[in-house]
């Protein structure tokens, strides 16, 4: 076991995902061909939402949700300090100014009470927005963020880059999907290698509001439509003559500022793929977290740790534990790479020019000073996991 490398996490890529790739490549579109929509109708029948439009990255998703909901210089947003830096940037590419508000120390998540006291203490409308995140997998209560976002009048992302095959159980004992879009107004999701479906790249964003999937369409391509019933120009301009005989099929119009965030065919072939056997990742997962859950429960070095947790999808396992560097550093010595999940974004060199400072968000730097996530995926082995566990205990004992 010593001389094995063991991530804290790693892509699945099985032959069936190399053939699918292949067959893809050898077909006449290597990208906006038929598999992007076959991949975005199959993700959204997964989450049981309406529309889904696959990009080219998690980041380039949550920019598109930021343009499509018209976030303009110096709107405020809220979101969680615990997440990777673009669940924040994407709004200061739009110019707005994030707003950052704490956790609660037990789920990790962004904790909706102080949310509430954030906007309870400034005027109503100061805010535009709240982007949760499902840290880890944990999937956020988004039924509690619905009625809060109404009652300020603000919108809803879910970053759920971590939690495909996540869920919470609403009030009416309901289940209700990471990004199923009953209760958040668009829901973003990464493919990126170490996630629960890899693609290289590649992200998704999924809605039920029909308006707003139309405006991600063409925000994705250039700002280009090439429908009929969408056109502005005239029929006789299209054509370039006098005599009004239809669009022609060469006609599209660019009418709004939109980007090059299109995946490719093969990206949507591999995801198509490991779709496929995605509820068999997450069971593996859950049994993973479960070992790890007895095997630290009542441990004086552990603080806190992610837990079993329900509906819980375990993109990572999380432990807060005394003398974190001397744990990460020995389990490195062990060919253990264990990763910091994270160093908390209002502390970035970035944000702290904007005012932000040390003693900000008392819980999330408490927690980032305990923090470390274990190895966590589905091929890793039984044996594997037992050693990571005893090395952890060991370098305790």
């Amino acid at each position: 076991m010593e001389n094995k490398s063991i991530p804290y996490g790693r892509q699945n890529i099985t032959p069936e995902d190399i053939q699918a790739v292949i067959e893809t490549l050898q077909s006449d579109y290597l990208t906006q061909g038929p598999k992007i929509l076959e991949f975005e109708q199959k993700f959204a029948e997964y989450l049981g939402c309406s529309y889904a439009v696959a990009v080219a990255n998690g980041t380039a998703a949550l920019h598109l949700c930021a343009l499509a909901l018209d976030v303009k210089e110096g709107d405020k947003v809220i979101t969680t300090p615990i997440t990777f830096a673009a669940s924040a940037n994407c709004i200061r590419y739009c110019g707005g100014e994030v707003v950052f508000s704490d956790i609660d120390p037990e789920t990790y998540l962004l904790d909706v009470n102080k949310v509430r006291a954030l906007l309870e203490s400034s005027p109503i409308g100061t805010y535009k927005g709240i982007i949760p995140v499902d840290f880890a997998g944990n999937a956020v209560d988004f039924e509690a963020y619905r009625a809060l976002a109404d009652e300020f009048g603000l919108w809803l992302i879910e970053d759920a880059c971590h939690a495909p095959g996540g869920y919470f159980i609403d009030k009416s004992n309901q289940q209700q999907n990471c990004g199923n879009g009953q209760f958040a107004d668009l829901a973003i999701f990464s493919f990126h290698p170490v996630k629960h479906i890899a693609c290289g790249e590649g992200g998704m964003i999924t809605t039920n509001d029909e308006q707003l999937y139309r405006k991600l369409l063409q925000l994705r391509t250039h700002g280009i439509v090439k429908s009929e019933d969408s056109y502005l120009n005239s029929v006789d301009f299209a054509n370039g003559t006098d005599v009004a005989t239809g669009y022609p099929g060469w006609y599209m119009e660019m009418q709004t500022l939109g980007f090059n965030y299109r995946i490719t065919d093969f990206q949507a072939a591999l995801g198509i793929s490991q779709l496929e056997r995605a509820n068999q990742g997450i069971i593996r997962r859950r049994e993973i977290a479960e070992k790890y859950a007895a095997a630290f429960v009542d441990k004086p070095f552990v603080i806190g740790q992610s837990g079993a947790v329900e509906g819980h999808a375990y993109h990572l396992y999380v432990l807060e534990v005394e003398d974190r560097l001397g744990l990460y550093n020995y389990l490195k010595s062990k060919k253990i790479f264990a990763q910091i999940h994270y160093i908390p974004c209002h502390l970035m060199p970035y944000y702290r020019q904007f005012g932000w400072k040390e003693g900000d968000m008392p819980h999330s730097e408490m927690y980032y000073k305990g923090c470390i996530s274990l190895p966590m995926y589905p091929t890793l082995t039984d044996e594997e996991l037992q050693f990571v566990i005893s090395t952890i205990i060991e370098y305790y004992g």
